[in-house]
């Protein structure tokens, strides 16, 4: 029997309605799955990274003697400078165990102690010369190997022969523990040093300082180039052929690999105009390139949506074209600008191929005094940590990603709040 129109038109709504309730089931379900994969990539990266910002410490009383330190008395810097400070570092710490004597095995009681000890106590003399003569208690981190014991992070269940430390070692740690003599504070190197072969020592403010005259030099030449240009296509240039191609070609660059740009700053910074290998001036250059379509794309944009009705006004009143550009146009679009440019500089911040291509990606002990200094950033460094075998670099790497990703939410975050706070609605 025929059904009648009605019976036809519900059929068809309920099947219409279970698609879209698929449909919308399908929405949830990419979103849940998406947000579990980024809670698991961050409690990941945390729970390996967080131990990074504790050191472990070992505090000893260290008897500055003159006939090491000074044995002249002229008390000069020359002399403080260049004395055996490790000596006294580590005959404070033969103390602890007198009855190690054998040379071997004080050789592996001596690996407790950091390089960063001689450092550190020739700082405080050289610091305070009245200190010669006296007996100064010195807190300073423990090797790497050790500060992974301290963590938890060897397995002493092991066999000898499959860890880096043997009993012995592991026994005298923890007499040192039971003394009270080993503690836990803020990893200060990890803020204040640049990188360094030992684990301990190796810190991000080199990386950090690089990034940062990195992105002053890219800001500096893609802001500027990228808003003028903007403003010419937008507003001056006429519409026909060579001014599609242009703004096709700038729609292109925004998509090309960041690798590629790589290779045209070594092509032609490096091997034509001959500038500085590893300095962050060439690296500026190169993510200049890369950010600038960014910042011409988000530029038009913001300009195109200021209403014609403010650039009719401004003209009818007297103003000439440019006058209602800079007086009227540009101050009303600058929020769109800025944003575009803030999420721009935030993927210059991110970036690590193109700079691998220009030789960022070498050793730097030193932080980096200007943009014509050798240095690497933060992404290239993570890079670096991440190729060590070593557990406790891999502990740092994770440490870096957390302050990079706070950088980055930090930019983002700027971005929304400056479009939110001085976007106006037409």
């Amino acid at each position: 029997m025929p059904r009648n129109i009605t019976d036809i038109v519900r059929a068809g709504l309920k099947k219409r309605y279970r698609a879209e309730a698929r449909f919308r089931l399908y929405g949830i379900t990419a979103i849940l799955a998406a947000l579990v994969l980024l809670f698991t990539l961050f409690v990941t990266i945390v729970s390996q990274g967080a131990s990074a910002f504790v050191a472990t410490e070992l505090t000893l009383s260290v008897p500055v003697t003159a006939a090491v330190v000074d044995p002249e008395g002229t008390r000069a810097e020359a002399t403080l400078s260049g004395a055996n400070y490790r000596k006294l570092v580590l005959d404070a710490l033969d103390a602890q165990f007198p009855d190690v004597q054998d040379r071997i095995e004080r050789r592996k009681l001596h690996a407790i102690v950091s390089d960063g000890a001689t450092y550190d106590l020739r700082e405080k003399v050289m610091a305070n010369p009245a200190l010669i003569g006296t007996t100064v208690t010195l807190t300073t981190p423990v090797a790497s190997d050790f500060d992974m014991l301290a963590k938890g992070q060897v397995d002493v269940s092991q066999p000898e022969s499959l860890r880096r430390l043997n009993d012995r070692q592991i026994g005298w740690f923890n007499t040192l523990k039971e003394r009270g003599l080993v503690s836990f504070g803020l990893d200060r190197n990890l803020f204040v040093n640049a990188d360094s072969r030992q684990p301990e020592l190796a810190g991000i403010f080199g990386a950090l300082m690089g990034s940062l005259y990195t992105l002053l030099v890219t800001l500096a030449l893609s802001f500027p180039m990228g808003v003028a240009a903007a403003v010419y296509l937008e507003e001056y240039a006429p519409r026909n052929r060579l001014t599609d191609i242009i703004e096709v070609n700038i729609n292109n660059l925004a998509a090309v690999p960041s690798i590629v740009f790589g290779l045209l700053g070594l092509a032609i910074f490096l091997g034509f105009f001959g500038l500085p290998r590893s300095a962050p001036l060439v690296g500026g250059l190169v993510l200049s390139l890369m950010t600038l379509p960014t910042i011409i794309i988000a530029a038009r944009v913001a300009l195109q949506s200021v209403p014609p009705s403010i650039r009719e006004a401004a003209l009818g009143i007297g103003a000439s074209k440019m006058q209602t550009v800079l007086h009227h146009v540009l101050p009303l679009a600058l929020p769109g600008i800025m944003t575009g440019t803030i999420i721009g500089m935030a993927r210059a911040l991110g970036e690590t191929a193109p700079l691998l291509m220009i030789g960022m990606v070498a050793f730097i002990a030193d932080t980096p005094e200007g943009i014509l200094s050798p240095s690497t950033v933060l992404p290239v460094q993570i890079y670096i940590w991440a190729d060590s075998p070593e557990r406790a670099f891999l502990e740092r790497m994770s440490a870096a990603i957390i302050i990079l990703l706070t950088f980055l939410v930090i930019m983002n975050t700027a971005a929304v709040w400056l479009r939110r706070k001085f976007e106006r609605k037409w």
